[in-house]
């Protein structure tokens, strides 16, 4: 698929009133979930908009996905709790509850054949669930809070990322951490403040599967100020090297998200102090050649299973779902020989 990412433009913007968290799109492609603030979960129709909000956790709730088949959504929550609902449910209540980690769930990821849930937080430790909520094993290691788990596609392994830039590469099968990415710019420490500020908010990898991105910060001179700026670190699957640093082109924000597209870009979310931004880079390149300014500060995004749109969750209370252009190649020229 070949993408005009600079024709990339909002299609839809839906209200809910409170402040966005976190969005993703279910596997079918008929639904997006978000949470928001105000500690629920929303269900948005992406035929006509239509909302279905309930009350779900008790504190915020910071990421959310799908079993594959898309009947079942989980929510991960601030609260220690993954939770587990019906997705299409005209009034959702929870399949099952599951106290999963001491303090904050920050990233939950299914493996792509629904066999395994994986979770991190503010606890340090990686822990992998069976569908049914049930412990399968946990990964200790990680010095500093997880921010991102991420299930490789197609090999058996799980990449975690913490909040001093560390990204461990574990053996899903027992446990054995297999070696470790080191994106410490995402990593930043105020002595004045006395804050750790950054850590790996997302992981991708791309489509031919040489590529690992992990997004986030740096360049945080005031974190509680909130001046910093995105950064996307790539590094190559083969042999762990770090292949480039990618800045956000001076923009005040955090790198929220980032996916890898069909053709091998990327595009990256990001959101702060200076707005909100979808951001898109070339792996050969180190900045980004498109730049999409977002209507107010993006905290989160989602893929479309059709490759085409991304869904932001914003501050203003809004989700916003950002349309691609799919490239049409040019007609042939006609060379037969007129008779």
């Amino acid at each position: 698929m070949k993408l005009e990412t600079n024709k990339t433009h909002i299609l839809h913007q839906w209200k809910h009133g409170r402040p966005m968290i976190a969005c993703c799109f279910d596997p079918t492609g008929q639904y997006l979930v978000s949470s928001s603030e105000d500690f629920s979960l929303q269900r948005w129709d992406l035929k006509d908009g239509k909302k279905i909000a309930w009350p779900a956790h008790d504190s915020w709730i910071k990421d959310i996905a799908f079993l594959p088949d898309g009947e079942t959504v989980i929510s991960a929550g601030c609260d220690d709790r993954l939770i587990f609902w019906p997705t299409a449910a005209e009034k959702p209540t929870p399949i099952r509850e599951v106290v999963a980690h001491k303090g904050w769930i920050r990233s939950i990821d299914v493996k792509p054949d629904g066999s395994l849930i994986a979770t991190g937080g503010n606890d340090k430790v990686v822990k992998i669930w069976d569908p049914n909520g049930k412990l399968v094993r946990q990964f200790v290691g990680h010095e500093r809070d997880v921010y991102s788990v991420f299930f490789h596609p197609k090999e058996n392994v799980l990449l975690s990322g913490d909040l001093d830039g560390k990204v461990h590469q574990w053996n899903v099968a027992d446990g054995k951490l297999l070696r470790t990415f080191d994106a410490k710019e995402l990593h930043t420490y105020n002595g004045g403040q006395q804050v750790h500020y950054g850590g790996v908010r997302d992981i991708a990898l791309s489509p031919d599967g040489k590529t690992i991105a992990c997004i986030g910060l740096h360049k945080a001179t005031n974190p509680l100020g909130a001046v910093n700026e995105p950064i996307v670190v790539l590094f190559n699957w083969e042999d762990g090297k770090k292949l480039r640093a990618q800045p956000g082109a001076g923009i005040k924000a955090i790198g929220w998200q980032v996916e890898f597209l069909a053709d091998g870009t990327e595009v990256a979310a990001c959101g702060g102090s200076g707005g909100g931004y979808l951001l898109f880079f070339k792996t050969a390149e180190d900045k980004p050649y498109h730049t999409l300014k977002l209507p107010d500060t993006a905290r989160d995004m989602s893929m479309h299973p059709n490759g085409l749109q991304v869904a932001t969750a914003h501050h203003d209370g809004h989700i916003r779902i950002s349309q691609m252009t799919e490239k049409v190649p040019a007609p042939k020229a006609d060379t037969a020989k007129k008779k």
